[in-house]
């Protein structure tokens, strides 16, 4: 009795585990993508936001199963308390259904201030108007058709401000 329990169950194990055999074979893709969204610098007064306008591009390995390791460079010139802004991130994403991902992602992230937009009035020259630190956030890119993809990020530098962007993707 024990035989045929332990034949039943390696039975139906192998034919659970056959279509992961018929699987497309994962692959190395590279990706760039314009960008556009929101970002709060969060100091408290009205005028520490503005529009980010950029573009991004990156790398995704696959890690096998569902899984992926991503590196991805971004630069975004702003309105506002904004003038410009770029990092760089690495991201670990699941992809889920055909073509779509989620992701979460964490990096260094350097903005250049509008110091005068913010104070409100001119300030004296060579001031450093830039500042750095950590990012977070969490995203997806959902698939529009074979090599685009249309994406939403939300993100944090050192849990001061938010971003807010949406943006369309290319895959090659």
């Amino acid at each position: 009795m024990k035989k045929i329990t332990v034949l039943a169950a390696l039975a139906a194990v192998s034919t659970l585990s056959a279509p992961a055999f018929a699987q497309e074979e994962q692959k190395v893709e590279t990706y760039v993508g314009a960008t556009a969204g929101y970002h709060d610098i969060g100091a408290g007064v009205a005028r520490d936001d503005g529009a980010i306008f950029g573009g991004y591009a990156g790398v995704d390995v696959p890690l096998g199963g569902q899984f992926v390791i991503g590196l991805e460079g971004n630069f975004n010139l702003g309105t506002g308390a904004i003038d410009s802004e770029y990092g760089i991130a690495t991201k670990l994403g699941v992809n889920v259904g055909e073509g779509h991902q989620l992701f979460v992602r964490g990096g260094y992230q350097e903005v250049d201030f509008d110091l005068s937009h913010i104070a409100g009035a001119p300030v004296p020259a060579g001031l450093d108007d830039t500042d750095g630190d950590y990012l977070v956030g969490i995203g997806g890119q959902f698939k529009l058709n074979e090599n685009v993809r249309l994406r939403a990020v939300v993100d944090t530098i050192a849990f001061d401000s938010t971003r807010a962007t949406v943006g369309v993707q290319f895959n090659f």
